[in-house]
């Protein structure tokens, strides 16, 4: 897939006042300091896209972007749209015990009401060991039957041995909560890593939408 252009179109407090449900969507979630915004911009190959901030918590909406594409940089007739959603990230502390479930309910109303949402992406940071939270919203997201992927992120800040520690351990405890284990990619925002075989995936489901529309 080549990403032809990336824009924002939605910034959303409610999802009742989301984009129109007509095009695939893929939302990406994770605590709050686990690189998303760093992520998107790799993906999408725009580096301001998603505003990144070294202080955590910066996305409080519901950020619809829309990404035209191709599925192959030869086929210039062919493209296609779809969009990429940025969720509030969860488990910050600084932030008051009201706002946090106020992100909390934003995010499970989006996650079970979006009709169109095809994947959504639970990004998890590879440089430390797992967390309960993010195991905790890998069940939730099982709970609710939304189709997931996990992202490692931050595959590039520890040594190679110490990442693949932390990602086996992680894989290994929900290899106890689960039957069968979601697709995984490990990436890397500023080395690229991976971005060609997540656009594919996601080129392979845009054609699914599609033949089912």
């Amino acid at each position: 897939m080549e990403i032809i252009s990336a824009r924002l179109v939605s910034c959303s407090a409610d999802v009742r006042t989301c984009p129109k449900p007509h095009l695939p969507e893929y939302a990406f979630v994770g605590r709050s300091n686990v690189g998303k915004s760093s992520f998107i911009n790799m993906l999408t190959g725009q580096h301001r896209l998603a505003k990144t901030s070294a202080t955590p918590g910066k996305t409080q909406t519901i950020n619809h972007y829309i990404i035209e594409s191709r599925p192959d940089p030869l086929q210039r007739l062919r493209r296609g749209s779809w969009y990429l959603v940025d969720l509030p990230g969860y488990g910050y502390a600084r932030q008051s015990q009201q706002q946090r479930k106020n992100w909390q309910q934003l995010i499970q109303s989006y996650l079970q009401q979006r009709k169109n949402l095809v994947y959504t992406f639970l990004l998890i940071d590879s440089s430390i060991p797992p967390q309960t939270i993010d195991l905790d919203f890998a069940d939730q997201l099982g709970q609710w039957q939304i189709p997931f992927v996990l992202v490692f992120t931050k595959t590039d800040k520890e040594k190679q041995n110490l990442v693949h520690k932390h990602v086996q351990a992680f894989l290994k405890e929900m290899e106890m909560r689960w039957e069968h284990l979601p697709p995984y990619f490990l990436a890397s925002a500023k080395k690229k890593t991976r971005r060609k075989e997540i656009l594919e995936f996601i080129q392979e489901w845009n054609t699914r939408f599609q033949a089912i529309a």
